[in-house]
């Protein structure tokens, strides 16, 4: 059943040399030809301030670029987030752009007994993550601790899940042929639009 997808390639760096930018183009091109919708928003290339106070995160106005990808995930029944590890998290700057767009008034409502009702159920979630090191060492020995507080703190706060994770380590170490069946599993989950 075809979905409607926002693929978000959370790699800061416009450099299109970047494995993350392979990787969203890979799953974005073979998601539209399986005939899932595609809607892709490229970190870089987007201008916005960042938060800076309590009041402005709850009661300010977003400015007209985070609307934008307001409208864009309210569209979407799954997010797929592509972006590189940067000291065991997510670049500070995508951090920004989910502390802009999941605002309270669009991601989550407080509820009688004080716990906030996520307002963004039924997405599915991919994230993709790039690190210099070895996967396993990220899942096992570091607990993938980063990933994990974006998945409980942040995606599943606001309502979104089942969230999926695939791991690629020792990408500045990635030979061509070892590159090539990576893009084409990222393709594959694409097709599949998962």
């Amino acid at each position: 059943m075809p979905r409607s997808i926002l693929l978000l390639d959370g790699h800061p760096d416009p450099d299109k040399s970047h494995l993350c930018h392979a990787l969203a183009d890979a799953y974005g091109q073979a998601a539209t030809a399986a005939g899932h919708t595609v809607r892709r928003i490229d970190l870089a290339g987007l201008d916005f301030p960042l938060l800076r106070s309590a009041a402005d995160f709850r009661e300010g106005e977003p400015p007209a670029t985070i609307a934008d990808v307001q409208a864009a995930l309210l569209a979407a029944d799954h997010l797929v987030i592509v972006f590189p590890l940067w000291l065991g998290g997510m670049p500070a700057l995508l951090r920004g752009l989910l502390e802009q767009t999941l605002r309270p008034a669009f991601a989550f409502e407080d509820a009688p007994g004080g716990w906030p009702k996520g307002k963004l159920k039924g997405r599915s979630v991919r994230l993709i993550v790039t690190m210099g090191m070895p996967a396993f060492a990220y899942r096992f020995f570091f607990l993938a601790h980063g990933v994990k507080m974006m998945e409980r703190n942040i995606l599943k706060f606001v309502g979104m899940g089942p969230v999926r994770k695939t791991y690629i380590g020792m990408v500045e170490e990635l030979k061509a042929d070892t590159s090539e069946k990576i893009l084409a599993k990222i393709a594959g989950l694409g097709r599949k639009g998962e």
